[in-house]
């Protein structure tokens, strides 16, 4: 078997892409989404015709309301193709607004649910702010499920944990890429690959505190550089990778050994934390990884949601 085949013996493979047309080659059970997926997506001949389409149907409404039709459009598309579950993202201009974030996540999905969908086959990302993670609690308990995503600190998975979340999206990627700018000049590869690797580290943890404490929540790895850190995860519950990485996998045969086991995480020395408001905050604001990847995640995803709205405005 291709190593994609191996993995997806031990990992629920999602793929990490606005192109449901690239999809079915890869057979992944679920995709994600986000707003520099969907704008990337957009600005490709192929999508051009859904584009107008969904924005032609909603003409007169506001633009924010049109903006979620082409959000929830291709999730639809996306569901055509997947057997299981889509994450499409809240704004993330509301990353800092419990309120604005509950809002708009029922609007998706009352427009999913308008569309035939059920809630069992989507979930709403939001940022992994305080804010969000509130946000999140909320729809819940109502029923809607959500991907925290932009996650980066461990204070950040417990709070999502405790808050009841169904999905959390540590950005592996993301992590590796501050610690190798930060380290500059010293950085050794060979040295921080594979296990080593800190983000590969990072969601090792969360997944080994989650399921020794019994934490539902499902630890989906995003944020991916190369297939390494890919294989160094195998055994978390979902792996969230692009279709050029998917291609690579696929493409290789070496063997893909189960690296994280429920067993083994049940059987570690692990302490359990708790975190209030205050206490939250200040362990983000210690981590200066976390506190400078999340913002920078924000800016990115929010100034993309920007250009999204430009582009279907001068529809």
């Amino acid at each position: 078997m291709n190593q994609l085949d191996q993995l997806k013996q031990h990992t629920t493979v999602v793929a990490d892409t606005g192109n449901f047309k690239q999809l079915a080659q890869f057979a992944p059970r679920d995709a994600t989404t986000n707003p520099s997926l969907i704008l990337k997506a957009v600005q490709q001949p192929d999508y051009a015709p859904l584009l107008a389409d969904t924005v032609a149907a909603h003409k007169g409404q506001p633009l924010e309301e049109i903006v979620d039709h082409v959000l929830v459009r291709f999730g639809r598309e996306i569901l055509k193709v997947v057997p299981g579950r889509v994450s499409t993202e809240v704004d993330a201009r509301l990353s800092f607004d419990t309120a604005g974030s509950v809002a708009r996540a029922r609007r998706l999905m009352a427009l999913y649910e308008d569309a035939g969908v059920g809630r069992d086959r989507v979930l709403i990302k939001v940022a992994s702010t305080w804010e969000g993670i509130q946000a999140a609690r909320i729809l819940e308990h109502e029923g809607i499920h959500c991907n925290l995503t932009l996650l980066f600190a461990f204070c950040q998975a417990v709070t999502c944990g405790e808050a009841g979340v169904t999905l959390i999206s540590p950005f592996v990627g993301r992590i590796y890429d501050w610690y190798k700018k930060s380290a500059g000049a010293a950085w050794d590869e060979a040295a921080n690959a594979g296990r080593n690797d800190p983000g590969v580290k990072s969601v090792t943890q969360i997944y080994t505190y989650y399921k020794k404490f019994g934490i539902g929540t499902e630890v989906m790895g995003a944020s991916f550089r190369n297939i390494g850190q890919i294989l160094a995860l195998a055994g978390c519950d979902l792996l969230t990778i692009s279709p050029e990485l998917l291609a690579q996998l696929q493409a290789a045969d070496a063997p893909v050994p189960r690296v994280l086991d429920a067993e083994q995480a049940r059987a570690a020395t692990v302490h359990a934390v708790s975190f209030n408001e205050a206490s939250f905050r200040f362990a983000l604001n210690e981590d200066a990884m976390a506190t400078e990847k999340l913002a920078e995640g924000i800016r990115a995803f929010a100034a993309d949601a920007v250009k999204l709205d430009k582009m279907i405005g001068g529809l």
